[in-house]
């Protein structure tokens, strides 16, 4: 599917809005400011503030050693995806943008973005990138992005808890997990032993577990024995032994930082984010993170990796390369990873500030080199909406799972015949 068919099938409004602001002149930089100087323009979402002045930081010092080139910070505080699709439409996307892996096979499919190979040098040493985030860029041998940070998925428990049950440490293993869930739930007072937001983002690595495929050839295949059965005790958590729980069902809303720091959950499978998060809403909380259970036999966890990607349509490459560059070097990529908002995706630059040696970051680091990245084909989305529309059903015990995943697996295969 190239530009032409993404354009159409993006929508009549999305058409007019890009058409609106081409009319408006808006060049996004790509003429030179009057000192000389060439403007390139970088769009991203929004942050806390603390990571706004660490960016801004980052691309002042970014300016000082490039002085021949202006950055306009370009903030999407909402519907980032939908934004910058229209404005690769009407041809007025920045020079360099955000790209999470998530979302960049579609929009590779599409030829907006830059393949970034003939810029790459030996010196710039790819070799120094985990690999499962890097090749989350890639298209075959093109690659077309580079990785700016990461979180992978880790267990957080709660030591008050774990001592008070007599646990001395966090569960290797699922089974493990299982039991001692049951130790540390009470019911009456709302505690329960896992703490878990029922999402195929969560768990992918789980569901393919047992040999299963979520995704085959472009199409949704979830319903298969194999994914039912590696899944199903996620459902008998909650279900039948009842040591798992929502955070909506005990009013921490679809948060599982919120669960786990308010106490409602002994145990949380969450990110990098959340020790920030913890840190600053529940200081007192004494915790600590392990890797997460294996699961038949293996080690395994999600990773969640954002890239940098170039506008193909960019009048100044060669100074959007030089941007991503010093953005995904280890100099950039240090002050940008250095609070421990996200963590770096550079090995070299996760020793230099510590975080695989550190008590909470360290779990989180050791699976990058495992971890299933959050990217599957272009179809993912489709099928994501469609698995977690059901899953739920299957999770809150209206119906056996088995049934709920053949209903979504259809559902989810005819809206990807749709968009072929």
């Amino acid at each position: 599917m190239r530009r032409t068919k993404w354009l159409s099938a993006c929508g009549v409004s999305s058409l007019i809005l890009a058409t609106m602001l081409t009319g408006c002149g808006n060049d996004n930089g790509k003429e030179e400011t009057q000192s000389g100087k060439t403007e390139i323009v970088l769009s991203g979402w929004g942050g806390n503030p603390t990571e706004k002045k660490l960016l801004n930081e980052v691309l002042s010092d970014f300016e000082k050693e490039h002085p021949h080139i202006d950055v306009k910070l370009n903030t999407i505080s909402d519907q980032y995806m939908d934004v910058l699709k229209t404005r690769l439409i009407g041809g007025t996307a920045a020079d360099v943008f955000y790209l999470d892996a998530f979302e960049a096979p579609a929009l590779i499919e599409t030829g907006a973005v830059e393949p970034l190979n003939k810029y790459v040098t030996t010196d710039f040493d790819l070799s120094d990138f985990e690999k499962p985030m890097l090749d989350a860029f890639k298209e075959g041998e093109k690659l077309y992005g580079l990785p700016k940070d990461y979180s992978t998925l880790a267990l957080f428990y709660n030591k008050k808890m774990f001592k008070e049950a007599g646990i001395k440490e966090p569960p290797k293993t699922w089974e493990e997990m299982e039991v001692v869930a049951k130790k540390l739930t009470d019911q009456e007072k709302q505690v329960y032993g896992l703490g878990m937001l029922p999402q195929i983002e969560r768990m992918y690595y789980m569901a393919e577990s047992s040999g299963g495929q979520v995704i085959t050839d472009g199409r949704a295949t979830f319903a298969d024995d194999k994914v039912v059965e590696a899944i199903q005790p996620v459902v008998d958590m909650h279900i039948k032994d009842k040591t798992a729980a929502t955070p909506s069902e005990v009013g921490a809303g679809q948060s599982a930082g919120e669960m786990f720091g308010r106490g409602n959950a002994a145990m949380v499978m969450e990110g990098n984010w959340n020790i920030p998060f913890l840190e600053d809403t529940f200081p007192e909380l004494d915790y600590g993170t392990a890797e997460l259970p294996t699961v038949n036999g293996k080690k395994g966890t999600m990773s969640f990796a954002v890239g940098y990607a170039m506008n193909s349509e960019s009048e100044h490459k060669k100074e959007s390369w030089e941007l991503i560059e010093y953005l995904t070097g280890k100099e950039g990529m240090k002050k940008w990873t250095s609070k421990g908002f996200a963590l770096p995706t550079r090995k070299s630059v996760a020793a230099d500030l510590g975080f695989d040696q550190d008590e909470l970051r360290g779990p989180l680091v050791s699976g990058a080199d495992y971890a299933t990245v959050w990217q599957d084909g272009p179809t993912l989305p489709i099928v994501m909406n469609n698995f977690n529309n059901q899953f739920l059903s299957a999770y809150l015990g209206d119906r056996p799972l088995k049934e709920a995943l053949k209903d979504a697996e259809k559902q989810a295969n005819r809206e990807i015949k749709v968009t072929e």
